[in-house]
């Protein structure tokens, strides 16, 4: 008997479940408020977040009720009604989303929850896992403005989050799920103008829910039949991994997931669009941990990086204007490389028009986006016939591409070029013997991009950067004194910036940085059975800052599970 060949799945991590129950919208070009968010207890277990609330203007609002105390405890659909705000009709200077969550005491895993309206998505995150004598509450936010041409009519939504109440083989989930949502309107006026929004959204798939992709042959596609005159395009993509992904950043070649104790299809995702079967462009998947991931005890009270709110990554789409523009029916696809059951993919389709032209012309200059990434695995194992091994395993890809298109505008001939360099590497260092299991991981996934258009003579460029480092340490190994310890540390960060120049003169830049770390002890006695947990504590920091002099940091630390300092500041040095 070999106990200590624990993988992620173990019977070891179940029984501590039981034991536990026991292209960014510019801003207005005036000053916004960025307000930190709900005060946080020193010394308190519940969920809290460093993450700021949308920055909004100082001007009249009206706020308008999705949902009140809407239950969750079964994996039906909710369904509600949305209605525009009469005091305050658009187009508005700003539109915030904003939903208030708890789950009630006793044991729960963590759930995914999705909201849409109109068939767009207004919200994809989880949720805390409670304990028996913690029932955690929680607020997310979000800017949504960019969904302005729904929201100017009566729409029907859903709200889903799927969570079992009762008894399944024998164990009680009794953790309820509530929640509020409301849609907050922001009056544009000469000081807070109205941005340019999309003419057209579409959601993918729509006010179903996420569409659910278990290989990397599983292709979601749909039909959309667009204006005659469409001059930009953007897809803002989430894609969830979950069951043998939910720890894709963990996943080891096929050929080595007897050895390893892992899932397989290596530790690379990313999610690949395609407009009628033709690479249209590429979104990395961030390495989320929910609650209850490798070590609930890890999460409380700080969750993860973007645990509870997930960013969507947007994909430039306009080099395909005049093509999407031709009257026919076309075929927007999603699909996540080396999918391993499975992937959930949500999308929305952002679509302006041109304001005086009924009808473009066009076309792709050139596209060198691949069908397929290259991908590259160095196998430094060694192993023996026992099954013990060390030493490490690295999968990496990295590729380029540009793609290019022109469309006629009534400013003239519009030239779209979208470029982006992306660069993945993952690292597993492993140690398995007959007394200890440790893999340590340090990921790094890099996207350096921009669009550059020319029109009526000028040309803007927006560059963006984002890098997602993940470092995690895992290792279950047996005491000297025949006990066992599982000790787990993470370190995530999210690194966004942004850059817009027109004919080289910066008009607009933003920096955002959000870190989280922590680390905890699982002990067990020589029996394996779960006996408490020890040198617990995380920290988050938040830092964002713009060149309109908006700027935000917030930090919080804990440690034994609770809260033991919140700092939030709006004076940035630089």
């Amino acid at each position: 008997m070999n106990p200590h060949r624990v993988s992620r799945f173990s019977p070891i991590l179940s029984a501590l479940l039981l034991a536990v129950a026991a292209v960014l919208a510019l801003p207005a070009l005036r000053a916004q408020v960025v307000l930190a968010p709900t005060s946080p207890v020193i010394g308190s277990s519940n969920t809290v977040s460093a993450d700021p609330k949308v920055a909004a203007p100082s001007q009249a609002h009206c706020t308008v009720k999705l949902f009140s105390n809407l239950k969750f405890a079964d994996y039906n659909a909710k369904s509600f009604t949305y209605t525009p705000p009469p005091r305050c009709p658009g187009p508005w200077a700003k539109v915030v989303f904003s939903a208030d969550f708890t789950v009630t005491a006793g044991l729960q895993y963590d759930r995914t929850a999705q909201f849409y309206l109109g068939g767009a998505n207004l919200f994809f995150g989880t949720t805390p896992e409670p304990r028996s004598n913690l029932s955690p509450a929680w607020h997310v936010e979000s800017d949504v403005t960019d969904l302005s041409a729904l929201l100017n009519k009566t729409q029907t939504g859903s709200a889903i989050l799927g969570n079992y109440v009762g008894v399944y083989n024998g164990v009680d989930y009794t953790g309820i799920i509530y929640a509020n949502a409301q849609l907050t309107f922001y009056v544009a006026d000469a000081e807070a103008v109205a941005p340019a929004t999309p003419n057209l959204v579409i959601g993918l798939p729509g006010d179903s829910g996420a569409a659910t992709l278990d290989t990397y042959d599983s292709v979601y596609r749909q039909a959309v039949n667009l204006p005659t005159n469409v001059v930009k395009a953007y897809l803002d993509v989430i894609a969830q991994g979950q069951s043998n992904d939910e720890f894709w950043y963990l996943n080891v070649p096929n050929n080595l997931t007897t050895l390893l104790d892992n899932y397989g299809n290596t530790a690379f995702r990313e999610t690949e669009i395609t407009i009628d079967e033709i690479p249209a462009g590429v979104a990395p998947v961030y390495p989320w941990i929910f609650t209850g991931g490798i070590d609930p005890f890890l999460w409380e009270p700080i969750p993860g990086v973007q645990t509870l709110n997930f960013k969507p990554f947007r994909v430039d789409l306009t080099p395909f204007a005049a093509l999407l523009s031709n009257g026919k029916t076309h075929a927007v696809g999603l699909q996540v490389y080396n999918a391993d059951g499975y992937f959930q993919v949500a999308a929305n389709l952002l679509v302006y028009t041109d304001p005086v032209l009924k009808k473009v012309t066009g076309g792709i200059i050139a596209n060198t986006l691949a069908a397929k990434p290259t991908v590259a695995v160095v196998d430094n194992l060694t192993s023996d016939g026992d099954g013990d091994a060390y030493g490490t395993l690295e999968v990496s890809s990295k590729r380029s591409y540009t793609i290019s298109g022109e469309v006629t505008t009534f400013n003239g001939v519009q030239t779209t070029a979208v470029e982006q360099s992306l660069n993945f590497v993952n690292t597993q260092y492993y140690t398995i013997n007959p007394t200890e299991y440790a893999e340590n991981v340090v990921q790094a996934t890099t996207d350096v991009g921009g669009t550059y258009t020319r029109v009526g003579g000028v040309t803007t460029h927006q560059s963006a950067s984002f890098s997602y480092p993940l470092v995690l340490n895992y290792r279950f190994a047996q005491n000297a004194d025949g006990t066992f310890s599982q000790v787990t540390s993470v370190n995530q960060r999210d690194i966004d910036s942004t850059i817009l120049t027109a004919d080289g003169e910066r008009m607009y830049a933003s920096n955002t940085s959000n870190a989280v770390a922590a680390k905890d002890t699982l002990e067990y006695d020589s029996n394996e059975n779960f006996t408490g947990i020890s040198g617990t504590s995380s920290s988050q920091s938040y830092i964002s800052s713009d060149s309109n002099g908006a700027c935000f940091s917030g930090e919080l630390t804990s440690a034994k599970l609770k809260l033991t300092s919140a700092l939030f500041s709006k004076t940035c040095a630089n």
